[in-house]
């Protein structure tokens, strides 16, 4: 009965903490058409405090996308693009020589920000990737042997071309993982691109104010965190990221071979957290196991290593976690 009466006090600070939720999809609703998926992801990486990789060709919004957001909220936003000619300095800053104190003095790059655009992050040399990785993971960067910060919140949102792969560095899989989610932008429908037309030729673009501050976004976060999650959810959750490593333990021999190595326990803990997220968003108090079907995708495709076999038969990840999700018992 005590749960009962938590979960209920839960669902009111959610109802009173959640309010930006809509206000923030109304705000990309007025730039972006359709992709609903991929702002419900930017929402959970902003409320689970997890980094986003967005993929897919080019002119999908994927910039425009997170540029929205960014002018929604208060806080401090950079643009990185990522080019083979970049240095790990241009990212994290560096030392200069001031004249005026006769001193060194710190410069501080575009990664000392609340919001950072790494646009197509598979453009740079890996020194470059792991000086944003390592920023990404520690949340602080040294510069000439001294460790600064980063502010709060600090969320990173990566973008790559899947198509054009000449010149281009591959993110390592150690690295694709410290990404809580990835997630695959698709073309529009065929209303949803007639919508892209005409609010694209001679209307003028919306003003928009930030409707959500840095502090309610940590508050957030706080709520977030103490969303309800079941043991028999946490062993859904375990099933799932087991079943990647043991294929044939849950009826699945068929795709021992496909996976050449399976999700790591980060992945465990991102799911959960992503879920909770996901709860949060749709304003409940406790994690239901259609929050971890919805989010699974986005945070399983990354971690999942498929083998030669896997890719002559011309399986993807996402069709592998789909088997998963079907064969495993839902509680």
């Amino acid at each position: 009965m005590s749960q009962t009466v938590d979960i209920r006090e839960l669902n009111e600070r959610i109802e009173s903490k959640s309010s930006f939720v809509n206000m923030i999809t109304v705000g990309m609703d007025q730039v972006i058409v359709g992709q609903k998926h991929l702002v419900e992801s930017l929402l959970i990486g902003l409320l689970s405090d997890g980094h986003i990789l967005l993929e897919g060709v080019p002119g999908l919004a994927k910039t425009l996308a997170i540029k929205t957001l960014a002018s929604l909220i208060d806080a401090k936003y950079s643009r990185i693009q990522f080019t083979p000619d970049l240095l790990p300095a241009d990212v994290v800053g560096t030392m200069i020589y001031s004249q005026k104190h006769e001193e060194f003095q710190v410069k501080q790059g575009p990664v000392f920000a609340n919001f950072v655009l790494a646009d197509e992050i598979n453009r740079a040399p890996a020194k470059v990737q792991s000086a944003l990785l390592e920023a990404m993971q520690e949340r602080q960067v040294t510069i000439s042997e001294h460790t600064y910060k980063l502010p709060k919140p600090f969320l990173v949102m990566a973008t790559q071309n899947p198509i054009e792969q000449e010149g281009t560095y591959p993110l390592p899989e150690a690295q694709v993982d410290r990404f809580m989610l990835k997630v695959i932008i698709n073309y529009p429908k065929k209303e949803e691109e007639k919508l892209i037309i005409r609010q694209n030729i001679g209307a003028k673009a919306p003003d928009l104010k930030p409707v959500l501050t840095k502090q309610e976004i940590l508050d957030a976060r706080e709520v977030v965190r103490e969303v309800y999650l079941d043991e028999k959810i946490e062993r859904y959750i375990v099933d799932i990221v087991f079943a990647t490593r043991f294929p044939q333990e849950f009826g699945l021999p068929n795709l021992s071979s496909m996976i050449s190595f399976g999700a790591s326990p980060r992945a465990s803990i991102n799911l959960a957290l992503a879920a909770r997220s996901y709860a949060f968003i749709k304003r409940r108090g406790y994690v239901i196991p259609e929050d971890i079907r919805a989010v699974c995708h986005d945070v399983m495709r990354h971690r999942i290593g498929l083998s030669y076999e896997a890719e002559a038969n011309n399986l993807t990840p996402e069709e592998v976690v789909s088997e998963i999700l079907n064969k495993v018992e839902v509680p």
